[in-house]
């Protein structure tokens, strides 16, 4: 099993669960993270550090975002990886928590 980046990291990109993962399996778009399923390794520590609570175990992503598991496997092809925290956009902790963020995501 994998995890699963969903939407609430657009536009927040918090970066503290790259700073833990132990394999750099995430990779960085304009306004999003994502996860390589191929190099997870369901180690769950990026989980607890992520302040937008936008990581889920692949099997428990809720249902009406289960299009990110398809997205992370895809733009974790075309993204660069990111190994290393960054500071947040500016106005993350504006973005955090707000519903239905899925048409902001920039490829």
């Amino acid at each position: 099993m994998t995890y699963v980046v969903t939407d609430n990291c657009i536009r927040c990109k918090y970066t503290d669960c790259v700073e833990v993962c132990p394999v750099d399996c995430f990779h960085e778009g304009p306004n999003f993270l994502v996860i390589d399923p191929e190099e997870c390794i369901d180690c769950n520590l990026c989980v607890a550090e992520c302040p937008a609570m936008a990581i889920f175990p692949e099997d428990d992503v809720p249902v009406e975002q289960r299009e990110f598991i398809t997205l992370n496997a895809e733009l974790a092809r075309a993204w660069p990886s990111i190994t290393e925290k960054k500071p947040a956009p500016p106005d993350a902790d504006q973005w955090n928590g707000k519903p239905g963020k899925r048409p902001l995501l920039e490829r």
